[in-house]
């Protein structure tokens, strides 16, 4: 049974820290480790993830020196990363009881160092646990084959649905970017070529339209998403435009369904 270090990035989520945490405990996988930073919360999160340590070995919540955003905190705790696997989860979403079991049987039958699975995508107030959860809200499906020309115009894949093998890959830090972090890493890993998967089965659940959600606002994305092409892939303005163009398309097209 190989292990398989979870990222947990927190800031100032109390509220639904203790559910994401459990998620992960009880994943039919056992064998864990849970990597939480606390990124300087003034909500009593780190009290709490104390707490949950002492009831669980499998819990290594580490204080960031100072706030540092999404991409250090995440960074902090891969820096810790003992797994042959990394998968990433944030502090308000949740996975299935089993989601690790079924993507690391995926993984291993497709021989893909970087895989992700569909995840329902529920409304922001939601306060059930993953192991009382229903099958409700909209399901954001995983395509099978994720190619890098794909990731440039969408980005395919669910950060909390991730997982990489560092036994091939090695341990991938995230850009220090203020939002699309997770965007970059998954085109850096794919631009050398290692295949992406995915696994056509809701086993997590996303809260969306959270109050202070990097993803809430869809407009100021395109300004990072040019930082993204012009800065970390070094795409020409000519290709950045046609990247930019396509995914106002796909948007569109999404808005529409």
């Amino acid at each position: 049974m190989p292990l398989v270090s979870v990222v947990m990035p927190v800031h100032n989520s109390a509220e639904t820290l203790g559910a994401s945490v459990r998620s992960v405990l009880t994943q039919t996988h056992a064998d864990v480790e849970l990597l939480v930073t606390d990124d300087a919360s003034t909500d009593g999160s780190m009290d709490l993830l104390e707490d949950l340590a002492r009831q669980d070995e499998r819990v290594h919540p580490q204080a960031a020196p100072e706030q540092g955003g999404a991409a250090k905190a995440r960074n902090l705790a891969l820096t810790r990363a003992r797994g042959e696997y990394v998968a990433f989860l944030d502090s308000d979403d949740m996975w299935l009881p089993e989601k690790l079991e079924r993507q690391l049987a995926f993984a291993v039958e497709g021989e893909a160092p970087l895989t992700f699975t569909s995840y329902y995508k529920v409304a922001g107030d939601y306060t059930g646990e993953a192991c009382d959860f229903t099958p409700n809200g909209r399901v954001v499906a995983a395509r099978e084959h994720v190619t890098y020309r794909d990731m440039l115009v969408q980005d395919h894949i669910g950060a909390l649905t991730a997982m990489y093998d560092r036994t091939v890959l090695g341990t991938r830090l995230m850009p220090d970017m203020p939002k699309r972090q997770d965007y970059a890493l998954w085109l850096s890993i794919m631009r050398e070529g290692h295949p992406a998967r995915g696994l056509n089965e809701p086993l997590a659940v996303y809260r969306s339209g959270r109050a202070g959600s990097l993803s809430s606002n869809k407009l100021s994305l395109v300004e990072h998403n040019w930082a993204l092409y012009r800065r970390h892939e070094r795409l020409s303005v000519v290709r950045s435009v046609g990247a930019l163009a396509g995914a106002a398309l796909h948007s569109v097209r999404k808005s529409r369904i």
